[in-house]
């Protein structure tokens, strides 16, 4: 088992520890600069998990923040705001595990 399966393994006790600060540090490790549409994102799939206790598909993201924010997103700006895999950069920036469908 190398670091990152590790990572994700042990993770459930990450979102208790995640904090704004902790957030920061791995976007920027990720080379992304959080912006506002980056923090409704990443509050509604924390609000997500802890509801469900599974991270959303890209899918029913996209249908949350419409229905939440009034958000028009595509996947295409997911891949834009979150660089390559935008659902595991949003559970890693989030704290949480790195969900089962990644894109």
């Amino acid at each position: 088992m190398n670091k990152k399966t590790k990572y994700y393994k042990n993770n459930k006790k990450i979102p208790k520890q995640w904090n704004i600060k902790k957030a920061h540090l791995i976007a920027k490790k990720l080379n992304i600069l959080l912006t506002h549409e980056h923090w409704k994102i990443i509050f509604l799939i924390k609000k997500f998990y802890k509801k469900y206790n599974i991270i959303p598909t890209t899918r029913m993201l996209l249908l949350s923040l419409k229905k939440e924010y009034k958000m028009l997103l595509t996947s295409q700006d997911l891949y834009i705001l979150f660089k390559n895999t935008p659902m595991k950069n949003i559970s890693k920036i989030s704290g949480l595990p790195e969900p089962q469908t990644c894109l």
